[in-house]
C-alpha cells in the first residue's frame, strides 16, 4: 500500500483521522472494506443501514464491524434537523416536508446529507448504485466548488516500470460527462492536476486530440484548442498544453517534430480527452493492454469528497477507495 502515494495518504489520515460514510452498509464488500479500517485508527468508517440488517450480513460473510458508527436512516435522532437542512436546500426546487422524509430515507441521499450536515467528512457509494444514483444527490446537497460549472472525474492509472518505482498517470474525464464544452474540459484538466498531486504526480496537462496545434480541422479540434486557452488562463502556474495527439504527448521524438517548443509534450503525465467516449475507451486500453491499474473515478469538482464505486468492485477495491476519498478531505 506504500505505492504510488498510499503511504503518504495514510500517514496524512492518520495526523489528521477522519470519517467515511458508505450508504451500502449491509454490503459484503463494504464490510471487508470497513473491518480493515477498524483495524486501523486513521480512518473510521460510519455504515448507513438497519444495525441488525448489517451485523446479519457481516456474520455470514465473517467480518467483524463491531466498532463501526451505523446509523439507520429510518431511526435517526437528527432525522427532523436533516429534513429541515434539505427543504431549505432544495426550497426553490418546490422542496416540502413531506416531499423530503421518503427521499432522505434513501441511502444515498442521506448519507450526503451527513456529509453535508458535518456528521461525516467523506462518502463513498455505488457498490449498488448506478453513478447518476451517487452523482445526483452529491450535486443537489454538496454542490460545486465556486466558480466551477460541474462534477468531473479523474483516474489514477498505476504500473511498476523498470526502475522499481510505479508510473502514475491521470485520465479525465472518464466517467462523468459524455458531451462537455470547451470550459467543462478546461476544468477537468485543473481538478485532474490537483487529484494527481496526491499521488506525487508533478502534473504535465496534455488536452488531447487527433489534432496537434491545428495539424487538423474539425469543430472538436477547436473545442479541445479553447480548453487549453481557457485552462491556462485559470492556472498560469500550471504547465499545459494542448490540443496534442496522444504520440507527441507522450514521446519526446514525436513531440521534437511536432512541437518543439512545448513544455508538456514528450512529457504529459496527466491526459485530458475531448469526451466519454474517448476517455472510456483510453482508460481501459491502459487497463487492460498496458497493464495498469485504475482507481477511479474519483469525482471531482464538489465541495466535499463523495466517490462512486464501480458495481463490479471487490473489497479491497473499495478499501483503496475509502483511503483515497477521506485523504481529499
Amino acid at each position: 500500500m506504500a505505492a504510488f502515494g498510499f503511504g503518504a495518504m495514510i500517514q496524512k489520515l492518520k495526523a489528521s483521522p477522519k470519517t467515511i460514510v458508505f450508504t451500502e452498509g449491509a454490503d459484503p464488500r463494504i464490510l471487508e472494506a470497513s473491518s480493515r479500517l477498524l483495524a486501523s485508527t486513521f480512518l473510521t468508517p460510519i455504515l448507513v443501514g438497519n444495525p441488525q440488517d448489517i451485523f446479519a450480513a457481516a456474520e455470514d460473510a465473517g467480518y467483524n464491524v463491531r466498532g463501526a458508527e451505523i446509523i439507520d436512516p429510518n431511526n435517526y435522532a437528527r432525522f427532523d434537523e436533516m429534513v429541515d437542512a434539505f427543504v431549505e436546500l432544495r426550497k426553490n426546487k418546490g422542496m416540502t416536508r413531506e416531499k423530503a422524509i421518503p427521499i432522505l430515507r434513501q441511502p444515498n441521499y442521506f448519507g450526503t446529507m451527513l456529509v453535508k450536515m458535518g456528521v461525516a467528512d467523506s462518502l463513498l457509494g455505488g457498490a449498488t448504485y448506478s453513478t447518476a444514483d451517487t452523482v445526483r444527490p452529491a450535486l443537489q446537497i454538496i454542490r460545486t466548488k465556486p466558480g466551477y460549472e460541474s462534477v468531473s472525474s479523474c483516474f489514477i492509472l498505476v504500473r511498476p516500470s523498470a526502475s522499481g518505482e510505479n508510473e502514475v498517470l491521470a485520465f479525465g474525464d472518464c466517467a462523468i460527462n459524455i458531451h462537455p464544452t470547451a470550459s467543462q474540459i478546461a476544468e477537468t484538466g485543473i481538478e485532474c492536476a490537483e487529484c494527481g498531486k496526491i499521488f506525487g504526480i508533478d502534473p504535465k496537462i496534455a488536452f488531447l486530440s487527433f489534432s496537434t496545434k491545428g495539424s487538423g480541422k474539425d469543430a472538436d479540434v477547436d473545442k479541445m484548442a479553447l480548453a487549453t486557452r481557457l485552462a491556462k488562463a485559470k492556472r498560469p502556474d500550471l504547465a499545459i498544453d494542448g490540443e496534442l495527439q496522444f504520440d507527441a504527448a507522450v514521446s519526446p521524438a514525436v513531440a521534437h517534430t511536432k512541437c518543439p517548443h512545448s513544455n508538456v509534450a514528450g512529457h504529459a503525465n496527466v491526459f485530458i480527452f475531448p469526451d466519454i467516449n474517448a476517455g472510456n475507451i483510453g482508460y481501459k486500453i491502459a487497463q487492460r493492454l498496458g497493464k495498469f491499474d485504475a482507481y477511479g473515478p474519483i469525482l471531482t469538482g464538489l465541495n466535499a469528497p463523495i466517490n462512486d464505486l464501480s458495481r463490479g468492485c471487490n473489497g479491497m477495491e473499495v478499501y483503496s477507495m475509502a483511503i483515497i476519498t477521506a485523504a481529499l478531505a
